[in-house]
């Protein structure tokens, strides 16, 4: 195992842990700050997330948003994301890792997206998974347009550097449960 891989592991677990427990005290005003955001870039195709285990919940965000809304599919291992539209109240079922997809409905090419992250630092950078997807997305949508990418997490997982690569993507602002920061 390579000394990155080692330390994206190590944080991982640390960010995870943080996470679990700031999801027992709850969001607060997150979804609402997240909305507020979004309200900026009304009209514009957003893609959100359906949350998963201790994820911050980004659904009312999502539902307010005056625009089209998409939700990711992963196609498959090493391959970007595509993003199928979705409203509150849906037809969904479970796809790749247990996330759940509309069943059907029309593939949208999102403008703003909102990232789901195990950890974050001040410099802008995301701790994900590990499979790449939201990293790849990102590069190939900034390549064709202007792509804003807002990272939702709690506080607590913030850590003071992530262990980055040259294929990681930036994000373009922070929502936490305290507030915004622009990067």
């Amino acid at each position: 195992m390579t000394d990155l891989v080692q330390l994206k592991a190590e944080a991982r677990a640390a960010a995870f842990a943080a996470r679990k427990a700031a999801f027992a005290r709850g969001q607060g005003q997150a979804a609402e700050i997240l909305a507020d955001v979004l309200a900026a870039h009304r009209g514009k195709v957003l893609a959100g997330y359906m949350p998963m285990r201790t994820e911050i919940d980004p659904l009312a965000a999502m539902a307010a948003h005056q625009g089209p809304v998409g939700v990711p599919v992963i196609l498959g291992p090493g391959q970007a994301l595509k993003f199928r539209e979705w409203s509150p109240g849906c037809a969904m079922e479970e796809g790749a890792f247990k996330a759940y997809i509309p069943v059907e409905g029309a593939w949208v090419e999102p403008e703003v997206v909102i990232v789901p992250l195990v950890a974050f630092d001040a410099r802008g950078f995301r701790l994900g998974y590990g499979g790449g997807f939201y990293d790849r997305t990102l590069e190939g949508l900034r390549a064709r347009r202007p792509t804003i990418a807002v990272g939702f997490a709690f506080d607590a997982q913030e850590m003071p550097e992530v262990p980055i690569e040259d294929t990681d993507q930036k994000l373009d602002f922070i929502v936490t449960e305290s507030g915004v920061r622009a990067f």
